[in-house]
């Protein structure tokens, strides 16, 4: 297989390659040799969301050093319950705009790949949108991949943290954590939510001994104040299974959507952060000893 520089990622869409991101992922897939369930009767289909049985799905990728360890059956569900102004796939905030696929279609899917994932040690990563707005799905594809071995992680932002149980917890290796702000006026102001829940979350993370890997996105003139930086680099040093520190610069690749969907995007006057700007962030999160990317 081969990467794609001018490849999104996260919806498959062509796109320019992140910025300051030595990886590039390979094409997506969208919902490809994915069966969506598109027959079910309307009770019958929130019966079946509601079970886990069915799931809201924006697309579906393999990819390599993005997303976890390995290549990884990346999995973007839709349905998030925070709304932040630099959001590159706006179309996965309202599980409404997901397709509806069986579970047991994605794991079948997950499992084709278990050749793969062993000789990598790649594994699949449950994303979203946010992947908690539909535990029981999460649930029911850690229970299948844990029964084979698979390496299991998924991106959230812990803002549902508390959907994630204790037994959900226990066939999870690693956790992307995003955090957002470091202050709970910026946080909030980013997503529209209050940060507490995502530290909730972060010592449940702890307690259960899931790796972390904590994200942090540096936009300028919203999150890149020094005093934001410090809190975030004090909160990920704070967590005994922090592994690494992802500072993403931000981008202007999700601003198309945002007004094709007729949204209000707030940032588009906004530049990335210059090398040397993302360099000094990443140096703070160094500062305290933590591995920095």
């Amino acid at each position: 297989m081969t990467s794609n520089p001018n490849v999104d990622g996260v919806s498959g869409e062509y796109a320019p390659a992140r910025a300051d991101h030595d990886t590039a992922r390979l094409p997506g897939a969208g919902l490809a040799g994915i069966d969506a369930a598109t027959e079910l009767e309307r009770a019958e289909q929130a019966r079946a969301l509601h079970m886990g049985e069915l799931a809201s799905v924006h697309s579906w990728e393999l990819v390599t050093a993005v997303d976890g360890p390995g290549t990884r059956m990346t999995v973007f569900f839709s349905g998030c319950p925070l709304r932040c102004l630099y959001c590159h796939n706006p179309d996965t905030m309202e599980m409404r705009r997901g397709q509806m696929v069986p579970t047991s279609e994605l794991i079948d899917r997950m499992l084709r790949y278990q050749r793969i994932f062993e000789r990598t040690s790649g594994g699949i990563t449950l994303s979203g949108g946010e992947p908690l707005m539909q535990p029981r799905v999460i649930d029911r594809m850690l229970t299948a991949a844990k029964a084979v071995g698979i390496h299991t992680a998924i991106d959230t932002s812990g803002n549902l943290g508390w959907r994630c149980t204790d037994a959900m917890l226990e066939k999870l290796d690693l956790c992307l954590l995003d955090i957002k702000s470091g202050d709970e006026e910026t946080y909030h102001r980013v997503t529209g939510r209050d940060l507490a829940p995502t530290l909730d979350f972060a010592q449940r993370l702890e307690a259960a001994q899931v790796d972390v890997w904590v994200r942090f996105v540096l936009v300028p003139g919203l999150t890149d104040f020094p005093d934001n930086i410090d809190r975030v680099a004090d909160l990920a040093a704070g967590i005994a299974t922090c592994r690494r520190v992802e500072v993403l610069p931000f981008h202007q690749m999700g601003r198309d959507k945002w007004e094709t969907l007729g949204m209000n995007y707030q940032l588009a006057d906004v530049e990335p952060p210059s090398a040397e700007q993302t360099e000094a962030a990443r140096a703070i999160f160094r500062h305290r000893g933590l591995v920095v990317h």
